[in-house]
């Protein structure tokens, strides 16, 4: 029997922090789990999850317009945002208490307050030390707003999703995942939004077409996209305004100040100095491909370790770990070709490289795409189109990116993950028949071939 007692400490229950936690205890391993805020992490509580529910929200006032073209008289319609904001929480509750029990169903040790290391194989949660032959540090990331006068004016995505009420006006700043989520989420439930952005396009490290295809959706929906722009000044003009200041002059009187700028692992007094890891610059802790540190003892998952910062990432990273140290070693997880979705209005998804990537990575490569207006929107006055693009190594056939904005995007990205991971060819996806009348048929019924390099 070993002298420690458990074989894995997990500090932080959200995604991988528990996928690890569960998976270990299945395969038998004597597991336990701090938390010291809420069960299931960002995700759940402040992240995927609720702002999600939001998106179903916001985008009812898009179906409710395009109802009345397919015969529907809606005469009136009134959003409450009180009775969205406490069902969101009723559902956020309720997957706390899922968490909860399957993580005591597969017999982990759940244990409610910080966890701080006080050596490589010690653990202490309030007055209590546990010894621990092995640390898993997966506690993830926090919103961090700049430092400039005024600052503390503002607020992040975790205090959005809990508003006493809507505001009239709202500015976000951040033209990322998050501040572009949020720009539609509030634009569709009637707040006047503002976007402003240190870039020319939205999204960056995504397909250029999609970047600048999408800003201008999102212009045509009424969000108020401002590009090159970075605030450095807020006002209190009192309790229910305030007034940004833009480097160029230019200012914003709001209700509200969202900024969706970055997020840093959260790292803040866990014990790292009692260890022998030093934290990179960014803050995230360096680990080999088995997510091991450089105190052998100690392991890390999730947006801590500098991955991409997604959900699916984590699950897969804990999953594996606790299959590679519990029953059998793992291959590394393959961080290429990883399929990602951005919950805008029109959702945006991709899976592979985009077009400037492919044209950097392979000697010729051809491009599939069409925009066009989708058959939900034919029978409205709306003019939202939806566009999609295949990009090919021409000298192989092989497709190496998937890319689309428009409806059901990450739904329709999700299959197209698999032919990729699968390596499918432009072949392939010519060969199979389309299901009549989709969205989706378009990506197997492209034919007009654009060259992007003339290899």
């Amino acid at each position: 029997m070993s002298a420690y007692t458990f074989d894995l400490f997990v500090i932080g229950a959200g995604s991988g922090g528990v996928r690890a936690s569960r998976t270990a205890a299945q395969l038998g391993a004597r597991v336990a789990i701090a938390e010291e805020s809420y069960l299931g992490g960002t995700c759940v509580n402040v992240g995927c999850v609720p702002k999600k529910l939001l998106v179903y929200s916001a985008h009812y006032r898009d179906t409710l317009h395009l109802a009345s073209g397919f015969g529907w008289n809606i005469r009136q319609a009134h959003f409450d945002w009180a009775t969205l904001r406490e069902n969101k929480n009723t559902e956020i509750t309720r997957l706390n208490q899922v968490y909860h029990r399957l993580l005591t169903g597969a017999g982990v040790t759940l244990l409610e307050g910080r966890a701080r290391i006080v050596n490589p194989h010690c653990v202490q949660v309030g007055e209590q030390v546990y010894t621990t032959e092995r640390i898993l540090i997966a506690t993830g990331g926090y919103p961090v707003v700049p430092e400039f006068p005024g600052s503390e004016h503002v607020i992040t995505s975790n205090e959005a999703f809990f508003l006493d009420q809507l505001p009239e006006k709202i500015l976000l700043v951040g033209g990322g995942y998050i501040g572009v989520e949020f720009a539609g989420i509030f634009n569709g439930l009637g707040v006047e939004t503002h976007l402003c952005h240190r870039g020319d396009a939205l999204l960056k490290g995504f397909d250029q077409d999609i970047r600048h295809l999408l800003g201008e959706e999102l212009t045509k929906k009424g969000v108020n996209l401002h590009f090159n722009t970075d605030i450095t000044r807020i006002e209190k003009v009192d309790e229910n305004r305030f007034t940004a200041h833009a480097k160029d002059g230019r200012e914003w009187c709001v209700n509200k100040i969202m900024f969706a700028t970055g997020r840093r692992p959260n790292i803040a007094d866990l014990g790292l100095e009692n260890t022998a890891i030093q934290p990179n610059k960014n803050g995230t802790i360096a680990v080999d491909k088995h997510y091991q540190t450089v105190e052998p003892s100690i392991y890390a998952v999730g947006d801590v370790v500098g991955h991409l910062a997604l959900t699916p990432i984590a699950l897969a990273e804990g999953m594996l770990l606790a299959r590679h140290l519990f029953d059998k070693p793992q291959q590394p997880l393959n961080y290429h070709g990883i399929p990602t979705a951005v919950f805008s209005q029109p959702p945006v998804a991709s899976v592979g490289l985009s077009e400037t990537d492919a044209r950097e990575t392979y000697a010729a490569v051809d491009v599939y795409q069409s925009h066009f207006k989708p058959m939900a929107f034919s029978l409205s006055d709306t003019d939202e189109r939806t566009f999609i693009k295949l990009l090919v190594d021409r000298h192989t056939d092989k497709v190496i990116g998937c890319h689309m904005l428009g409806p059901d995007a990450a739904e329709i990205m999700q299959g197209l993950a698999v032919a990729l991971t699968a390596g499918a060819t432009k072949q392939d996806f010519d060969h199979t028949i389309g299901i009549h009348p989709t969205l989706a048929e378009e990506f197997v019924t492209l034919r007009e071939r654009h060259t992007a390099n003339p290899g």
